[in-house]
């Protein structure tokens, strides 16, 4: 029998899977049109943002939306289910032609996340709660860490250091998050500014997933609040969160955690 949080993450992650293929049709012709750049990063943000919000509009009718590239009202405080959506992240990696970027669709509802669906369209790859496989250890002896590619934050070398593990440059937020989700790697941390829709849907699949899932000072991820600014994060396997976390602790009071 199909549950209701199960409902929601299928919607989710066809929803996420239908933008995807728009991200992907975009930039096709962009990029045969000579698009690219800026340019390119903010049709793709405007086609994806523009087809969601007419589906969750005829396939959602009457629930909030949270979206980075959509005007926030302070109706969705009151709103018993809320939609956070990232269109695209990874506009720096999708305008280059890269594949590690993705779309965010996720559901909050009565202070939780309920379900969450993260679209990698470059792989054909869709992830969520309903579905998604226990995660597993990397596999390798050495551990491994997600970083940004572009601003890997100062936290980083700390935790690498603690855990002597390798670090892997990838892309968006949630692809990074997708890679401890599938055991590419084993940890995901990031302490330098992310706003919740940055988090929102990749932490559902995550949690799902059995993942270990909180801000690096070890409280939980809140989700739908009146400032959108969330921006520190852990994910990682359970069994590495304890030594993680009091890596983490040890360098902010050192004053090494930007």
């Amino acid at each position: 029998m199909t549950s209701h949080t199960d409902e929601y993450a299928a919607l989710a992650a066809s929803i996420a899977k239908r933008a995807g293929q728009v991200l992907l049709d975009v930039r096709a012709k962009a990029t045969a049109d000579g698009i690219t750049g800026r340019d390119l990063k903010d049709l793709g943000d405007a086609s994806a943002q523009e087809a969601i919000a007419g589906w969750l509009a005829s396939e959602a009718p009457g629930d909030a939306v949270l979206s980075e590239e959509a005007k926030d009202s302070a109706a969705r405080l009151d709103a018993e289910r809320v939609w956070i959506i990232d269109p695209l992240d990874g506009t720096r990696e999708y305008s280059e032609g890269r594949d590690d970027w993705a779309v965010h669709v996720a559901v909050w509802e009565q202070g939780e996340l309920i379900a969450g669906a993260v679209a990698i369209p470059g792989e054909d790859l869709v992830l969520d709660s309903a579905t998604v496989a226990p995660a597993a250890s990397s596999g390798d002896a050495r551990l491994k860490l997600a970083v940004s590619r572009s601003r890997p934050p100062a936290i980083t070398e700390p935790v690498r250091e603690a855990l002597d593990a390798e670090l892997l440059p990838m892309g968006s937020a949630g692809v990074k998050i997708a890679a401890v989700i599938r055991g590419q790697v084993d940890a995901y941390v990031h302490a330098g500014g992310q706003y919740e829709w940055d988090s929102a849907a990749p932490i559902a699949v995550a949690r799902a997933a059995g993942l270990h899932t909180s801000r690096v000072d070890g409280t939980p991820l809140a989700y739908n609040r009146a400032d959108p600014y969330l921006p520190d994060l852990v994910v990682c396997r359970p069994a590495l969160a304890t030594q993680i976390l009091e890596t983490i602790a040890a360098a902010s009071s050192s004053g090494d955690d930007s």
